[in-house]
């Protein structure tokens, strides 16, 4: 009995820091400029956006997204030269670096108006040694709070690169330190 109280303080405990640490992140830049690379790039200004293909790379601040295609919109309005972008589509292998988390999914959008990344299709966010997974995450760029479900998304293909059905469920590991 005394073993299992321990090991639910210490799941709750390494819980509670994965909580502190998503809510300890710094606010996000939403306003720093966006740089890319991508091996093509496709301008359709009538449509107002651009599409990324061939081992995207893109940075915020202190956060990347890397993923294989990516569709840009943006506003049509021009300020300094760059259009102003609104959203961006991520697709194929999508992964978002921000200090002290990583999150892998196989789509994500990035809505810049609200600021919140959401991340669908086998999610993965590893935090401080916690590695959580689900169907989708949600992250809010100004809080730092990031928000994993177990909803059911795909095709249910097991094509390469289909996004597999989540089961409902939110799996994880949360580290334990060491104890005397």
């Amino acid at each position: 009995m005394m073993s299992l109280r321990r090991s639910l303080i210490a799941g709750l405990a390494a819980l509670t820091a994965l909580s502190g640490v998503a809510a300890a992140q710094s606010r996000h830049n939403t306003s720093a400029p966006i740089d890319f690379a991508a091996e093509h790039i496709e301008l359709q200004d009538k449509a107002s956006r651009a599409i990324l293909s061939g081992d995207v790379n893109i940075t915020q601040a202190e956060m990347s997204l890397n993923a294989a295609r990516v569709t840009v919109h943006y506003t049509g309005r021009i300020i300094g030269g760059s259009p102003q972008v609104s959203r961006m589509e991520a697709a194929g292998g999508v992964l978002v670096r921000r200090p002290q988390q990583t999150a892998r999914s196989q789509y994500a959008v990035y809505d810049l108006n609200s600021r919140v990344i959401t991340m669908l299709g086998n999610v993965q966010l590893v935090q401080d040694g916690n590695t959580i997974g689900g169907g989708r995450l949600r992250i809010d760029l100004d809080t730092g709070r990031a928000v994993i479900d177990g909803s059911a998304v795909g095709t249910g293909s097991t094509a390469p690169g289909a996004v597999e059905r989540q089961n409902g469920r939110v799996t994880g590991t949360f580290s334990v330190p060491e104890r005397d």
